[in-house]
């Protein structure tokens, strides 16, 4: 399974993208502005789309790829874009986005029987079958019902935490996978620690608390995700001041690294 990272950035700014990853070819995981930057035959190729919730930065580009390849995905008689996610998410997106005042209602475009696009609900703990692919829905902690996914490949589980708080339940699924690689968000740095909390975001602080939660022996790559253009400079030093602390013992440091968008992984 190769997973490319469109975006992975807590905000826009000049080469910071909201989140959204694709895999394979077929499968969007978030739709976050950084789908803006595939070609309009890569996002025709675009099958299912797995939102982890329901805010802004990771559902901006949606209703815009949508009618980007309308018409290709018309003219081609293609099945309706899945759009898979919580029964919470797809009433907000039918509230406040494909509501015909925001954005057209492509659930019923050309027609409710045969219409562009189609929600699929979902519940934690499933697994979804797509595009050849299983992803497991795993628990998230937000101000939104959200969730994150870890798909399976031949290495592993490709896991993404999606946005939460503290999530003890998270780290009880996962330390029972073989993971691959973890992609997990900290959006504020520690001086922001009261926001964090407030917003139900990891900063510094509380991510080494959520890692040592990590069953012993376990190691993989970690990704860091989601940080706020301002502070990712701030945040990684702060990830790093605490795992490579010279009084930390060494089978206690994790193998942390900065996410950017562009990159590509095979697994």
């Amino acid at each position: 399974m190769r997973v490319r990272v469109l975006g992975c950035s807590g905000a826009i700014a000049h080469g910071c993208r909201t989140t959204s990853f694709l895999l394979d070819d077929d499968v969007l995981i978030d739709a976050g502005t950084g789908v803006g930057d595939l070609t309009l035959d890569e996002m025709a190729r675009i099958d299912h789309v797995l939102l982890t919730h329901s805010h802004l930065d990771h559902v901006a580009a949606l209703p815009l790829m949508l009618d980007s390849v309308a018409a290709r995905r018309l003219a081609a008689g293609a099945a309706p874009l899945q759009v898979h996610a919580l029964p919470g998410t797809i009433a907000a997106l039918k509230v406040h986005i494909f509501n015909n005042l925001i954005w057209p209602d492509f659930s019923a475009i050309p027609s409710v029987d045969a219409p562009l696009m189609r929600f699929v609900s979902i519940s934690v703990g499933e697994v979804l079958h797509v595009g050849g692919k299983a992803v497991e829905v795993l628990p998230a902690v937000h101000t939104v019902p959200a969730v994150g996914f870890a798909a399976a490949s031949a290495s592993g589980h490709w896991v993404f935490s999606g946005d939460t708080g503290r999530n003890p339940a998270f780290w009880q699924r996962i330390n029972q996978l073989p993971v691959a690689q973890l992609v997990i968000e900290t959006a504020f740095s520690t001086r922001e620690h009261a926001l964090a909390q407030r917003s139900l975001h990891l900063d510094p602080g509380t991510l080494a608390d959520e890692l040592a939660q990590i069953a012993p022996g376990r190691q993989y790559p970690i990704y860091i995700t989601h940080t706020k253009p301002a502070e990712t400079g701030q945040i990684m030093e702060e990830i790093q001041g605490f795992d490579q602390a010279p009084d930390r013992p060494q089978d206690g440091r994790h193998d942390i690294r900065w996410l950017s968008a562009g990159q590509t992984f095979e697994l």
